[in-house]
């Protein structure tokens, strides 16, 4: 149980949607079994559960991490079970030891460090080989990374996350769903985006890259950076294939990209609104990504910012 709870504690730290959270874990003597929530799906905005099983592929991979970090080799069998629709993937392990190096140690302390940026970066470089080592971390886990490079792809890439945002702001339900996940100052809750996790106006970039309205004009949130006003570097994440396994691996690929990232010192912003509206998840996939199946919209940078960590449920909450 040591060690099933020690995993647990780190996975729970995965990145989620609107860090919903929505996983629960089950084990055996020697095995986590982690399921999607549904009820914590966004019923509106990921209808499918796409975003659903990305998070839930995160927390995956993060367990993968702890696990690796106690000296275990643990396997993950993704989808394992086609009549347990919710079971999402089994982590297991044998009884062979191994130390772990310092690169699994510095994914593991990225685990807590990591920081979900939402504004622009700073005018600074990404230190020396960082995309490198970042395509091939996302390689490792079947998932593409790629740059999209500044001009006129990156200028379509921005106008589909405005579009995006603005389709989604005109969306009565879509809206109501969101608030739904914005939690009030000083509130008791353990989920959801808490007022010091966003800024109180969206932050805007040049092209633009906005986020999300978490505050919707009630005064919450906080100053934002003005002097950084940089994408950064833009990269789509994408999939060859578009089934849950693939959403899964996506959710693999996109915590061991960002673990990476900020082991070396690199901040990262997340944007999935224009993939939420079909049409606009069409033209990213045909213009923007090869016809790849385009996962999440990663930008890559420095800035002067840190983040507070965001709350989390308890593990009584969430280890069956």
């Amino acid at each position: 149980m040591d060690t099933i709870q020690f995993a647990v504690a780190a996975a729970v730290h995965a990145p989620s949607v609107h860090n919903t959270q929505p996983w629960r874990f089950a084990h055996g003597e020697r095995n986590i079994d982690v399921y999607a929530d549904v009820g914590r799906r966004l019923r509106v905005a990921d209808p499918v559960g796409r975003e659903l099983m990305i998070s839930c592929g995160a927390a995956v991979f993060t367990l993968r991490v702890a696990l690796r970090h106690l000296g275990w080799l643990p396997h993950a069998r993704l989808v394992p079970d086609s009549s347990r629709p919710a079971l999402v993937a089994r982590v297991s392990w044998g009884e062979d030891r191994i130390t772990a190096d310092s690169y699994e140690r510095e994914m593991y302390t990225a685990v807590i460090a990591r920081r979900t940026h939402r504004g622009g970066f700073g005018p600074a470089p990404l230190p020396s080989g960082t995309i490198a080592a970042l395509h091939a971390e996302a390689a490792r886990e079947g998932a593409m990374l790629r740059v999209v490079a500044a001009g006129d792809r990156q200028d379509a890439l921005a106008a589909a996350v405005q579009a995006g945002e603005h389709a989604l702001r005109l969306d009565d339900n879509r809206a109501a769903e969101l608030a739904d996940w914005v939690v009030p100052p000083d509130s008791p809750r353990r989920d959801g985006i808490p007022p010091a996790a966003y800024p109180a106006e969206p932050a805007h970039t040049e092209p633009d890259f906005p986020g999300r309205d978490f505050a919707a004009g009630k005064a919450w949130g906080q100053a934002a950076a003005t002097d950084e006003r940089s994408p950064g570097t833009v990269c789509l994440l994408a999939t060859s294939a578009n089934e849950p396994a693939d959403w899964v691996a996506a959710g693999q690929a996109l915590q061991r990209v960002l673990l990476r990232a900020t082991a070396c010192g690199v901040a990262t912003a997340l944007h999935s609104q224009p993939l939420e509206v079909p049409q606009l998840r069409d033209f990213i996939r045909v213009q923007l990504a090869a016809r790849a199946h385009p996962q999440l919209i990663i930008r890559l940078g420095v800035t002067s910012q840190a983040g507070p960590g965001s709350i989390r449920r308890l593990i009584g909450d969430v280890l069956l």
